[in-house]
């Protein structure tokens, strides 16, 4: 039986994403035993899977200090892998990888750059642009299996595995309602709109739908939350204190709801993965090619502000830098009116 380890230490749609790792790898090696190595926040995303066979959580700030990470890698190490896949590449990963003496490590290596470890014994250049549907950041996890292990019929849908009580979530059969889940705020505040803009939003949707909103935000954003909230002028028609403190209750309150409109982020992996509508509103600094995923403009769609000024900036990964830091001053420039553009076809095509 082949052990094979996987190395994601990233966010919670960077997890879900990997987790196509193992279901095309199982496709070749169904007997194999498929470990996860993730930080403790992101577990949620990949429990019950079939093909995840033990997932190993380690905290964030925990792995960045040295003494923790090379005793982490001798625990990784002693487990005597066969197969190393490492989608995040980064140095802790590259240091596990190197250490673990596993035959067969297979990681990204970009094209002209040199590493402090041979950490792989395969290294693979990232793809340059996307050539699928699922978007270059699925389509690159998928590529990292394949271009070691040729595969024949390769999956590129995450998904997310729900338990009976989990589908069974009942917080929202009060609500007669189609319930609309809104991602008030990003994963960060570069992530995160004008408060005026998402207010506005909201209130041509529960004016014009006959919906409730959700509100979905992280446990320490609340009294941001609480800011839009007090902002919106139907608050009646707004769902403020339901709210879900780990991934698997946020995961089943989804379930339940109708769509997502949300900044892109791990909520927006999510809802995909269970096969619900989203709207996805790019922050200016965020490659769309990469994070768009299966988007036809019905089930899934987007606004990202080049879609409507393409000639405003540009997107380099030099400027992309530059603009993360601080992208208040585009961000402006994506309004409501240019959003509800694309929303309100969205929302009249969903919600009846």
């Amino acid at each position: 039986m082949k052990k094979i380890l996987v190395i994601q230490n990233k966010r919670i749609g960077d997890v879900l994403i990997a987790s196509l790792i193992a279901a095309n790898i199982k496709q070749l090696f169904p007997n194999s035993r498929v470990d996860y190595f993730v930080y403790n926040y992101t577990t949620g995303v990949i429990e019950n899977n079939p093909n995840i066979d033990r997932i190993i959580p380690i905290n964030e700030k925990e792995l960045k200090k040295i003494p923790n990470l090379v005793k982490k890698a001798g625990h990784i190490r002693r487990e005597n892998y066969d197969i190393i896949f490492d989608p995040y590449s980064k140095f802790q990963s590259k240091f596990i990888s190197f250490f673990s003496k596993a035959s067969i490590r297979v990681g990204y290596q970009k094209k002209g750059k040199t590493s402090l470890f041979n950490s792989y014994t395969h290294n693979i250049h990232p793809l340059e642009k996307k050539t699928m549907p699922c978007g270059k950041s699925i389509e690159q996890r998928v590529h990292l299996v394949d271009s070691v292990f040729p595969l024949e019929t390769p999956i590129y849908t995450p998904k997310l595995y729900l338990t009976d009580t989990e589908k069974k979530y009942s917080k929202l059969n009060n609500y007669s309602k189609p319930v609309v889940m809104v991602g008030v705020l990003g994963s960060t505040p570069q992530k995160s709109m004008p408060y005026s803009y998402i207010v506005a939003l909201i209130d041509y949707v529960t004016s014009n739908f006959e919906v409730n909103i959700l509100f979905n935000y992280a446990p320490n954003q609340k009294a941001e939350a609480t800011k839009i909230y007090e902002a919106c002028k139907h608050q009646e028609a707004i769902i403020f204190d339901l709210y879900e403190s780990n991934i698997r209750g946020f995961i089943s309150l989804m379930n339940q709801c109708k769509l997502l409109i949300a900044n892109e982020g791990g909520s927006v992996h999510i809802a995909k993965a269970l096969d619900k509508p989203t709207f996805t509103i790019f922050s200016p600094y965020v490659l769309k090619s990469d994070w768009a995923s299966f988007e036809d403009g019905e089930l899934h769609t987007s606004i990202h502000l080049l879609d409507e000024k393409p000639d405003l900036f540009s997107i380099s990964r030099e400027d992309r830098k530059k603009i993360e830091k601080d992208p208040t001053v585009l961000y402006n420039q994506l309004t409501p009116k240019i959003i509800l553009k694309k929303l309100i076809p969205f929302l009249k095509h969903h919600i009846k």
